[in-house]
């Protein structure tokens, strides 16, 4: 069952409803969902719900996956954890602990991702997240069983750097203003290594979650002289509105956000001060191979589609192809499988690799290529396509 945005904000305890009116006879392999489905990453949240549905209600179309000679089919129980670690916590202790779930898709962010691991790594959850933090995978457990659904900013920093200072000769000074938590502690400064390797000053800032008026820092960091504003991780609310009121205030240089996906909540904040925005995104909407997975999300959903539905219906792919290979819902079987699938054809991003040995111990990393895109108008036109590091 989708989960609406009136259902999400009911959090933790509304998911038992939603798991009891989910299940059906024919479903009963269940996929964990824990996403942020109120607050300030709704949109990532949502659409990491809905990539993960688009790819079971696939699945399930075509009748199910046959495990063990018997044939399955698929569901979701989804929490809200409202971008919270603390809520997190509580949520996957419900999906593990009374759920019994074996397959978890999220938490979106850092502080989320991390707060899950004590509980799944131990009961052997296999768990997809998305997150920069590298104790997400390079941790006491030696991410035994998670892995990353989308490049951390250890992957693309560099040859997002590298393309400014290719396309952008004019920058030399750099502002960010970033949140004072563990998503802005591992994001940042792999980011500010970054610009400085390439011969870039930069100025730094940090608020706190929940803020709505960024006028007086945006101000401070105009009084530095910037030449280029990175967003960096903002979750979309917060992008949307920091680049709108930075416009507002008078700044004319560029604004760019190195990391995150969802251009289009971003452009729906700031409207027509949008305009020139260049931003990092996960996914080219005009290349042949998407079109299955935008018509499908129209038919199903309204509103633009974010870089999480393909980022997760991408995940949930692989997930299912390792169950298939596997014959089984062992999941440690099934997480070997995994890890054997590099080089299988994905149907949105093509082979599969995996890399992160160097960075973190351990190939749970996912690497796929990105882009760089820049709002013109009412549009988004690619302006590099570009590929990880790792």
């Amino acid at each position: 069952m989708p989960v609406t945005r009136r259902t999400a904000v009911l959090g933790a305890s509304a998911g038992a409803l939603l798991a009891s009116r989910g299940a059906r006879a024919d479903e009963d392999v269940k996929i964990g969902v824990i996403a942020a489905l109120s607050g300030g990453g709704t949109a990532w949240g949502v659409g990491l719900q809905r990539g993960v549905q688009i790819a079971l209600d696939e699945v399930n179309a075509a009748g199910g996956l046959t495990i063990g000679g018997k044939t399955h089919k698929f569901s979701i129980i989804a929490y809200d954890d409202q971008y919270n670690a603390a809520q997190a916590k509580v949520a996957v202790d419900r999906l593990v602990q009374q759920d019994r779930v074996k397959f978890l898709m999220g938490p979106v962010g850092s502080p989320g991702a991390l707060s899950s691991l004590t509980v799944t790594q131990p009961a052997k959850v296999i768990q997809f997240v998305d997150g920069y933090a590298p104790g997400i995978l390079k941790n006491d457990f030696n991410a035994a069983y998670i892995f990353r659904a989308d490049n951390s900013n250890l992957e693309f920093s560099d040859p997002v750097v590298a393309w400014v200072k290719e396309s952008m000769p004019q920058v030399r000074k750099i502002g960010m203003i970033a949140p004072n938590d563990a998503t802005g502690q591992a994001a940042v400064p792999t980011l500010i290594a970054a610009y400085k390797k390439q011969g870039f000053d930069v100025w730094i800032d940090y608020y706190e979650r929940g803020t709505k008026e960024f006028t007086p820092v945006l101000i401070r960091m105009m009084a530095q002289n910037i030449d280029l504003f990175d967003l960096n991780s903002a979750a979309p609310g917060d992008a949307g509105l920091m680049l709108k009121q930075v416009r507002q205030v008078g700044f004319r240089n560029t604004v760019m956000q190195a990391g995150g996906a969802g251009v289009d909540e971003i452009v729906a904040i700031a409207g027509p001060l949008a305009n020139g925005f260049i931003k990092y995104d996960v996914f080219d909407e005009t290349q042949p191979q998407a079109k299955p997975l935008l018509d499908a999300y129209a038919k199903k959903y309204s509103g633009p589609m974010n870089g999480m539905v393909p980022i997760y219906y991408n995940a949930t792919q692989i997930l299912l192809e390792a169950i298939r290979r596997a014959d089984s819902l062992d999941t440690t079987r099934i997480r070997d499988e995994i890890e054997k699938l590099e080089g299988w054809t994905t149907k949105l991003y093509g082979p599969l690799r995996w890399g992160g040995q160097a960075a973190y111990g351990n190939k749970h990393q996912i690497l796929l290529p990105f882009y760089m895109k820049e709002v013109t108008g009412r549009t988004t036109k690619v302006r590099a396509t570009l590929q990880p590091q790792g």
